[in-house]
Formats: structure tokens, C-alpha cells, sequence
């Protein structure tokens, strides 16, 4: 029972007071006019009269949610009213809303139909009845145009206004999920340099611990420098891992006072590697220069990544470092004399960064067994944006 009542219709406020005031100045008009110029007995409104106001203006109560039947009880009892020779009061008026409301929330079709198909019945029916009619009519029928018309541009202009109120709401969440792309991006950018950070230093920090507890008693010399070159790699690994978080605290602290990493610190990855025990050959073909930031990032995680992988996985005892400057590329070249793999190596961590990094700069990586033995990485990174990818490559 509860569901049935919630499902029949009620009026709304506007409704209620729109209905109230068209039945008093219909009621009202029509009394006017009967008190200011008496008609006859046979043309007086009461009762059937004032019972086709009551029908032309109750069922406003239900304009909004049934518009079309609304309209069609309400314009009827309006237009039978009038032929009927009652006094002309103001219940024409509920036709004028109610052409309006259907047109105006787009029921096109029906409203012109109603208004144009009224105008002509009432017209029709006097010429039929009377033989003449009514001078009035030409006025009635501007004034009919008028309200359709005037329900179109009303209509026109909310679907505009809606559409543009749209365009502004796809437009912000557009805005908002590339602001949460980027966060994604960064978060993302971030987890690499820890990982890549941590991974090297961690890996030649523990290295030379081994060597440090292996040497202490017979070479206490050598296993002091072990012990230097991990007071240098735990401070470097502080540093740089203070720089990656310092972009996640407070907003008020200070900007990193040092640039991101590049190929200018290439020595200093190679001596940590020797520091580890693999011998590290390092050969720089091209004129050297400073390259965009992002490729700059890139080629040095990379090699970072690479060294890395020679001093945990491989069993190294000896690797190259080839970096070799184009006109439009740069390579790095990391190759070593260790285990290698069997076929495609498994894509961890280290490897699926270092691929990510590369296509955002669009470059590409190549990782496998080297000929002869061993493992090679190859990084090639376009220089202020590369060549198109079909040209030939050296």
C-alpha cells in the first residue's frame, strides 16, 4: 500500500500555487464580467461554465509530472468553454501555460499540435456555427505563435546551458584524472629511484662487508678501505634517498639543493663497482654532452640498474661499460663475463624499470646472453626527441 501511494503523482509547490491562481482570476474574471454587463439566462456560467473552469484549471495540479495529459484535459475544457457563448473571463490562460510548459520541457510535437489544432477548432466551429469569425482571431493566433515560440527559445537556452554545464564537468574531471595521472606517474618515477638507489648501494655495501669480515685479521688494511667505501656508499645511499622522500613531506621544506643524477657521475658508479671486486672497463665514444634531463635520469638509472645486476647475479669478474654519443641517440652499453642465462631472462624488477624508463623518453632497451658468454644490456635513448623510428641505425 505504501509503494502504491508513493507511486501516484503529487503536486508541487508551483504547481499548487499556479493552479490556485488561475482558478480565481478565471472564477474571478468571469464574475467581473457578469456583474459589469449581465448576459442572458441561457448564457449564464452557472453551473456548466464555472464546471469548465474547475476542469481547465484543476488539473494544473499534476502539470509537472504529467504534462502531456494535463495539457491535453486543460486546453480541451478551455476551448469548449469559449463557443459555448459564456462570458469571455481569463481561463484562456490555463492554454497559455500549458502550451508553454510542453513545449518548454520538450514536448515539441504535442504542444504545436494542441495549440495549432485548437485555435483551428474553435475557429472552425464558430464559421460552421455562426457563419463568421471572430475579428479577434487573428490576434489569438499571434498570441498562440508567441507562446510556442517563446517556449522554444526558453527550451533552447536550458539545453544550451546544460550542455555547457557539461562541457565544464567533463572538462574538470578531465583535469582532475590528469592530476591523478601525474600523481600516479611520480609515486611511480619514485618507486624506481628507490629501488634502483637502494638496490646498487645495498648490493656494494654488502660486498664489501664480506670482504671487510673476510680480511679483517689477515689484511686489516684492505679490510679497512672496505670499510671506507661503505662509509661513502651508506652516505650516498642517505643522500639520494633523502632527496627521492624529501618530494613526499611538507611543502615548506626547502627545495634539493643538487640536481638529478646523470652521466656526470658515470666514474663514480664504476668505482663503486670495482669497489666491489669486478674489474670495470669504461669506454665513452662521441663528444661528450649534457643531455635533456629526462634521458639524462634514464641512462643513468639505467646503467646504475646494470652494474647493479653484474655485482648481485652475475659472478663477475670483469665488465664493460660502452657509452657511445650520436647525433641523435645515446647508448649505454653494460656487458659482462659471468653466468648469463639461457634464453630471455626473467623480467624482475631492475629489467622492467629500466624498460619503463626508456619508452617514456622513447627510447628502447635490449637485455640478454652476450656472445662468448656472459650477460649485455643495451639502453638507446633518443637525443632531443630521436630520429623517426624507421630510419637505418648503426
Amino acid at each position: 500500500m505504501a509503494a502504491l501511494l508513493r507511486a501516484v503523482p503529487r503536486p508541487t509547490r508551483a504547481d499548487l500555487w499556479i493552479t490556485i491562481t488561475l482558478l480565481v482570476l478565471s472564477v474571478g474574471s468571469t464574475i467581473g464580467i457578469e456583474i459589469v454587463d449581465p448576459v442572458p439566462d441561457d448564457l449564464r456560467p452557472w453551473p456548466w461554465g464555472y464546471a469548465l473552469m474547475l476542469a481547465a484549471c484543476l488539473p494544473l495540479l499534476l502539470r509537472t509530472p504529467l504534462p502531456r495529459v494535463v495539457g491535453l484535459l486543460s486546453v480541451t475544457a478551455s476551448t469548449v468553454y469559449y463557443p459555448l457563448g459564456f462570458p469571455d473571463g481569463l481561463v484562456m490562460l490555463c492554454t497559455a501555460v500549458m502550451l508553454y510548459t510542453l513545449v518548454r520541457r520538450g514536448h515539441r510535437v504535442f504542444g504545436w499540435s494542441l495549440g495549432i489544432g485548437q485555435f483551428v477548432s474553435v475557429n472552425a466551429y464558430e464559421y460552421l456555427a455562426l457563419g463568421s469569425v471572430r475579428p479577434e482571431a487573428i490576434g489569438v493566433v499571434g498570441w498562440v505563435l508567441v507562446l510556442l515560440c517563446a517556449g522554444e527559445v526558453v527550451r533552447w537556452r536550458a539545453e544550451y546551458q546544460q550542455a555547457d554545464r557539461e562541457r565544464e564537468e567533463e572538462a574538470a574531471r578531465g583535469r582532475e584524472e590528469e592530476l591523478l595521472r601525474r600523481a600516479s606517474d611520480e609515486r611511480l618515477r619514485l618507486a624506481r629511484d628507490v629501488h634502483d638507489t637502494v638496490a646498487h648501494n645495498i648490493s656494494l655495501i654488502n660486498v664489501q662487508a664480506g670482504t671487510a669480515l673476510y680480511l679483517m685479521e689477515k689484511e686489516p688494511e684492505r679490510a679497512a678501505q672496505a670499510l671506507s667505501t661503505i662509509k661513502r656508499t651508506s652516505k650516498e645511499t642517505l643522500v639520494e634517498l633523502r632527496a627521492i622522500l624529501g618530494v613526499l613531506r611538507a611543502v615548506d621544506e626547502s627545495a634539493p639543493r643538487s640536481p638529478a643524477p646523470g652521466l656526470d657521475r658515470v666514474d663514480a658508479l664504476v668505482e663503486g663497482t670495482r669497489d666491489a671486486g669486478v674489474e670495470v672497463d669504461l669506454e665513452m665514444v662521441g663528444a661528450e654532452r649534457r643531455l635533456p634531463q629526462g634521458v639524462e635520469g634514464v641512462a643513468y638509472r639505467a646503467l646504475q640498474e646494470a652494474l647493479t645486476n653484474v655485482v648481485r647475479h652475475s659472478g663477475a669478474s670483469r665488465a664493460r661499460v660502452r657509452i657511445v654519443h650520436e647525433p641523435s641517440w645515446t647508448t649505454v652499453e653494460v656487458s659482462d663475463d659471468g653466468r648469463g642465462t639461457v634464453g630471455p631472462p626473467a623480467a624482475g624488477n631492475g629489467i622492467t624499470g629500466m624498460r619503463e624508463r626508456a619508452t617514456l623518453v622513447g627510447g628502447e632497451v635490449d637485455v640478454g646472453p652476450a656472445e662468448g658468454g656472459g650477460f649485455r644490456v643495451v639502453v638507446r635513448l633518443p637525443v632531443d626527441g630521436g630520429p623517426d623510428r624507421g630510419e637505418d641505425r648503426r
